[in-house]
């Protein structure tokens, strides 16, 4: 499901510029910019997991496989913008 971008609050907006004062401070290292792209992909993947899996994390587990999650693994996500460390998770 793709969010409209007019569906964004302006509250969340001002939240996440609230500290802004230079362009680094948006897209320079650990900007606001690289730090949203790295939490996004994280929790994207988090939910992937749990769709997979059939159960939240720490959750009880809904399924005869025994599949379980087993921490994260460390991967670059690489793009436009540089390279990004994420945690990806097993």
């Amino acid at each position: 499901m793709m969010v409209d971008p007019k569906d964004i609050p302006d509250e969340l907006i001002d939240a996440l510029l609230a500290n802004y004062q230079k362009p680094d401070d948006l897209l320079g290292k650990n900007g606001i910019l690289e730090q949203l792209t790295k939490r996004v992909m994280e929790r994207a993947l988090q939910a992937e997991m749990t769709y997979h899996l059939g159960h939240e994390k720490h959750g009880r587990v809904a399924n005869a496989s025994g599949n379980t999650r087993n921490g994260t693994s460390k991967k670059t996500l690489k793009g436009k913008n540089g390279s990004l460390p994420i945690a990806i998770p097993r």
